[in-house]
């Protein structure tokens, strides 16, 4: 264990921590930089962008928790939400699809422009990519300002795996966690998968997560 956490320190794991264990990397620091910044922003339309599991989620809740606002669930926006809003400054509409009712998202964007308020959406492909109906809200979405939550790098990975298995209570040497650096799909819900399974393995087999554990859920 002592040695574990002298490789830790080296990582600079401890200090890459941010506003309720969000760790900043080179995937995401853009983000967590320009929402730091507000309202220094170019635009009052911002959206953000990134695969499940990507820290999409997190990053609006410190957001919020730091310079307040309304989230709502954009499958679940309704009329009343359009009331609602008009008290805050900082709107967040998480998880937007093309199943949202377009008229209400078009009316929430023209209410965000005349009243000089923020709206930060939340997706996971960019907004612009999205097969509207309404061209009135084809043409909004390109006012967007657009940032991406990029995949994941070595330094996210390994926090990624020590904090979920930490959150399980499980403790897994450096280099079995380098192991799975090197050989894991670079995607966030695979890498939640992954420490899923071995852990399933691992309570199956009552024995300790081991390169052979490792190696089977990896496919090798």
């Amino acid at each position: 264990m002592k040695d574990l956490n002298q490789e830790i320190i080296k990582f600079d794991y401890d200090q890459n921590f941010k506003d309720d264990d969000f760790y900043v990397s080179k995937s995401n620091k853009h983000i967590f930089d320009l929402l730091n910044r507000w309202p220094k922003w170019e635009k009052n339309f911002l959206n953000i962008s990134g695969e499940n599991f990507s820290g999409k989620t997190h990053l609006i809740n410190i957001f919020l928790k730091k310079f307040k606002g309304i989230k709502i669930e954009s499958n679940l926006l309704k009329n009343e939400d359009l009331k609602k809003i008009k008290i805050h400054q900082n709107i967040v509409l998480e998880n937007l699809n093309t199943a949202v009712n377009e008229e209400l998202f078009f009316t929430l964007c023209n209410i965000i422009e005349q009243d000089n308020k923020y709206l930060i959406v939340t997706s996971n492909q960019p907004i612009v990519n999205l097969e509207f109906n309404l061209n009135d809200l084809k043409s909004r979405s390109k006012n967007f300002l657009l940032q991406n939550i990029d995949k994941p790098d070595d330094d996210l990975i390994f926090a990624l795996i020590l904090k979920n298995l930490s959150d399980r209570q499980i403790l897994l040497d450096k280099k079995l966690i380098d192991f799975i650096i090197k050989r894991i799909d670079r995607s966030y819900g695979k890498i939640i998968d992954f420490i899923y399974k071995i852990d399933e393995i691992s309570l199956k087999k009552k024995k300790s997560i081991d390169f052979k554990i490792i190696k089977e859920v990896l496919g090798e």
